[in-house]
């Protein structure tokens, strides 16, 4: 009697510890899903922060364009765009199929981020390939822009582009001031005398580009070119390091959610089975409870 008590209380029966496990698998699984919900969080919030950089690159730059040989610097920043917006609906997706715990909803969710994962890395590569060539590319086609077509009939974009340029960065010229003598605008006759045009000026007023003196125009070293490429540079080294650093956030959730991540490892264990007629992701048996 007393030997058979000792047994009974020092060891565990087959059900016991069958109920044991099945708690420790759904501590498990409890755990995960808080994981994911905080990692879904991020990545929600990693998509709201590749669609402000693309807005704000837009916006920042919008006047400039024009003076951009290549559209690979638009594209790029169209691109988050369109990956943040899609990874701010991809969120919420995310948020439902963890918390409903849905096959086929979890399904749709992983393959979303596999597209926004290579959507959001080709934008990343763009910006770093454009980044590399960005100098060439201003060099050529500014002090080209500045002689051929500012001031032309047809132009007028390319014309306010220059002349916003040259006053946001208060610079004159792509290299240096002397680089208008060459344009095709102050050799006209609707420079009406003037050496410089009137947004190299330090304080603008009419006809002020008649007189090209250091107390009266920007002389920078360097001229536009080197502040644009600058201003260029920092935004495309923030658009790559935001979208490559979001696209590796998300082959991290990828790994739990996708198919064979630790959830479904977690749910696929040995005394767990899917409901029959049901989508869900599986449910686990009860062996104490079997007869």
């Amino acid at each position: 009697m007393w030997r058979g008590q000792k047994k009974l209380r020092g060891e565990k029966g087959p059900a016991t510890m069958a109920h044991y496990k099945v708690e420790q698998d759904d501590w498990l699984i409890v755990y995960l899903k808080y994981l994911l919900f905080v990692f879904n969080f991020f990545f929600w919030v990693g998509g709201a922060a590749v669609l402000a950089v693309g807005v704000w690159t837009l916006v920042e730059k919008s006047g400039y364009l024009s003076v951009l040989a290549s559209s690979t610097f638009a594209a790029s920043a169209y691109i988050l765009i369109f990956a943040g917006a899609l990874v701010m609906v991809t969120g919420f997706l995310g948020f439902s199929a963890i918390i409903r715990e849905d096959r086929s909803c979890l399904s749709t969710y992983f393959c979303l981020l596999l597209v926004i994962f290579l959507v959001e890395l080709v934008a990343g590569v763009l910006a770093h390939v454009y980044y590399q060539r960005l100098n060439d590319e201003l060099k050529q086609h500014l002090t080209q822009t500045l002689s051929e077509n500012y001031g032309q009939p047809g132009a007028s974009e390319i014309t306010t582009s220059v002349d916003h340029l040259q006053q946001d960065f208060k610079c004159c010229g792509s290299n240096s001031s002397a680089d208008w003598q060459h344009s095709a605008y102050i050799l006209s006759q609707e420079a009406e005398g003037r050496q410089v045009p009137d947004s190299c000026c330090k304080t603008v007023v009419a006809r002020c580009g008649q007189r090209a003196h250091p107390s009266n125009i920007y002389k920078v070293e360097g001229g536009c070119i080197t502040k644009l490429e600058q201003f260029l540079a920092n935004h495309l080294l923030l658009m790559g390091a935001v979208g490559i650093g979001v696209a590796c956030l998300q082959t991290q959730e990828g790994k739990c959610l996708g198919p064979g991540g630790q959830l479904e490892l977690v749910r696929k264990k040995p005394g767990r089975s899917m409901s029959v007629g049901s989508d869900s992701l599986p449910q686990h048996r009860e062996p104490w409870r079997e007869k």
